[in-house]
C-alpha cells in the first residue's frame, strides 16, 4: 500500500512539473510574440516618418550628399585615402543637426514613449563599370560605426530597416552605402508585461490553484492511508482485547456443562465469578470505545464544588493501591479554593495518564499543583522510556500509540490520552507534553479556575 501511494505521489509530481513546464513554453512563447509585436508596431510607425530621410530637411540632405560625393572623389584621386575615409565618413558634419531633426520627428510620433535611435553604417563601396568593385568596408552593425542619434549602446536596440544609398563620383566612379536605423525603446519590458498582464494573472492563478489542488490530493491522500493504518491498528487491538475475556467465557461455559461441576458448588461459584469478571470487562471494553467516540464539545460535563488538593491526593491515594511499586512524590501548592469541575471525569483523565506512564516503564513519578493567573495547573513527570519528538504532535490523536519500530509492544486501543485531552478541553483547558526519549514525560494540564 505505501510503495503504491509514493509511486502515485511521485507519477503525480512528475504530471505536474509537466503542466509547469508546459506553461511555462506558453508563456515563453506568448512573451515572445509580444515582444515580435510590438516591434513590428514600432517599425511601422517608424517607416512613415522615415522611408529615406529626404524629408527630414533637403537642405541638409543635399548637403550629405555633396560630402559623401567628395569623400568619394578623394578616394579616386587618391588610393592611400582609404585608411582615413571611415573616420572621415564618421567625423561628419551633419551629425548633429541630422540627430535633432530624426529625435524631433520621432517624438512626435511616440508621444508617450522615450525612444533613442541610431542610424549605423554597415557598408561602403566603390565600383564602376570597367573595374572590380573596392570594398572600403563591410562591417555587421557596430555602435562605433554610428553616422547619427543618441544611442549609446546597441544592446537592448533592434534594426527597424535598412537604407541602401548610391552616390555618382567622376570617371563613371559610384558610391553604394548601406546604413541600418537602430532604436531603442525604453523601458520596453514593462510595456510587454501590461499587455502581458491578463495571460500571467491567469496562468500564474492557473498554477497556484493547480499546485494547491496537487498539495490538497496528497495530503487527503496521505490523511486516508493513515486512517486506513489506524483502522486496522484498531480492529487489531480490540480483537486482542476481546479475544481473552471471550475465551475465558467460552472455556468457563464448558466447564458449566460438566456433570461433576454442576454438584460442586464451590466451583460452580468460582465460575460464576469469572464469567462475571469478564462480562464486566466485555462491558467496560464497550464502554470505553462508546465514550471516546465523543469530542469534547458533545461532553455533557457535571459539574461540581471540588477541592483541587483533596480531589488529587485521592486519585493518588487509589493510584498507590493499584500500583504500589510505583515511587509516587506529590508538592501540592494548588491553594483551598473550591473549583468547578467535573469530579468524575477529570478524576479518569488524571488516573489515565498515570497509568499511561507505568506503562512505558515508569518506577517514579511527580505531580504537582497549582493556581496562578486564574489557572489551575497540575504537572505529572515520570521517569519512564520517554516519547520521541516526531511522535508528541499525534500522542492525543484517537486510536493513537507510540509504536517500537514497527512494533506496537504496549497493548491497548488507543483511546487513553485522547479522552484525557476531550476531557481538558471540554474544561475549557489544555495539556501538553515535554519529553526526550530515554528521559521520561512531563504532561502539564491547565484548566481555568474561574468557570462558570
Amino acid at each position: 500500500m505505501k510503495q503504491k501511494i509514493n509511486l502515485l505521489i511521485g507519477f503525480s509530481a512528475v504530471v505536474l512539473i509537466a503542466l509547469m513546464a508546459i506553461q511555462y513554453y506558453l508563456v515563453k512563447t506568448t512573451y515572445e510574440y509580444k515582444v515580435e509585436q510590438f516591434h513590428t508596431e514600432v517599425k511601422e510607425k517608424i517607416a512613415k516618418i522615415t522611408n529615406d530621410f529626404t524629408d527630414l530637411d533637403s537642405t541638409v540632405m543635399n548637403s550629405k550628399d555633396i560630402y559623401y560625393k567628395r569623400l568619394l572623389d578623394n578616394y579616386i584621386q587618391n588610393k592611400n585615402y582609404k585608411s582615413q575615409l571611415k573616420s572621415n565618413l564618421l567625423a561628419n558634419p551633419y551629425r548633429d543637426v541630422l540627430t535633432e531633426l530624426l529625435r524631433r520627428k520621432i517624438n512626435l510620433e511616440f508621444p508617450k514613449n522615450k525612444i533613442d535611435f541610431a542610424v549605423i553604417t554597415n557598408k561602403f563601396i566603390v565600383f564602376n563599370s570597367a573595374q572590380k568593385s573596392d570594398t572600403i568596408f563591410s562591417e555587421k552593425p557596430v555602435i562605433g560605426n554610428i553616422l547619427y542619434g543618441n544611442l549609446a549602446t546597441l544592446d537592448d536596440a533592434f534594426s527597424v530597416r535598412n537604407y541602401v544609398g548610391t552616390t555618382d563620383g567622376t570617371s563613371n566612379y559610384k558610391l553604394l552605402t548601406e546604413e541600418t536605423l537602430f532604436v531603442s525603446v525604453k523601458n520596453w519590458e514593462q510595456i510587454i508585461l501590461q499587455r502581458m498582464a491578463t495571460i500571467l494573472i491567469l496562468s500564474i492563478l492557473s498554477m497556484v490553484i493547480l499546485i494547491s489542488l496537487f498539495v490538497i490530493a496528497i495530503r487527503a491522500l496521505i490523511k486516508q492511508k493513515k486512517v486506513s493504518d489506524v483502522k486496522t491498528d484498531f480492529i487489531n487491538n480490540i480483537t486482542h482485547e476481546l479475544k481473552t475475556p471471550l475465551t475465558t467465557l467460552s472455556v468457563s461455559t464448558k466447564i458449566l456443562e460438566r456433570k461433576e461441576v454442576q454438584g460442586n458448588e464451590p466451583i460452580m461459584n468460582s465460575v460464576i465469578e469469572t464469567i462475571s469478571r469478564q462480562n464486566i470487562r466485555l462491558q467496560n471494553i464497550v464502554d470505553q470505545v462508546m465514550n471516546n467516540s465523543l469530542g469534547f464539545e458533545e461532553i455533557e460535563l457535571q459539574k461540581e464544588k471540588v477541592k483541587p488538593n483533596l480531589l488529587v491526593k485521592t486519585i493518588l491515594d487509589d493510584f498507590h493501591l493499584a500500583y504500589p511499586n510505583v515511587e509516587i512524590q506529590s508538592e501540592l501548592s494548588a491553594s483551598e479554593s473550591i473549583l468547578l469541575l467535573d469530579k468524575f471525569h477529570l478524576t479518569t483523565a488524571i488516573t489515565n495518564v498515570l497509568e499511561n506512564a507505568v506503562k512505558y516503564g515508569c518506577q517514579n513519578i511527580t505531580i504537582k499543583t497549582d493556581i496562578r493567573k486564574d489557572q489551575f495547573t497540575i504537572s505529572i513527570q515520570d521517569d519512564g522510556i520517554g516519547i520521541p519528538k516526531n511522535k508528541q504532535p499525534l500522542l492525543f490523536e484517537k486510536f493513537y500509540r507510540v509504536e517500537q519500530g514497527n512494533l506496537h509492544t504496549v497493548k491497548g486501543l488507543g483511546l487513553g490520552l485522547y479522552y484525557v485531552d476531550q476531557i481538558i478541553k471540554a474544561h475549557k483547558g489544555s495539556i501538553k507534553v515535554a519529553s526526550d526519549l530515554g528521559k521520561g514525560a512531563l504532561f502539564t494540564i491547565s484548566i481555568p479556575s474561574a468557570q462558570s
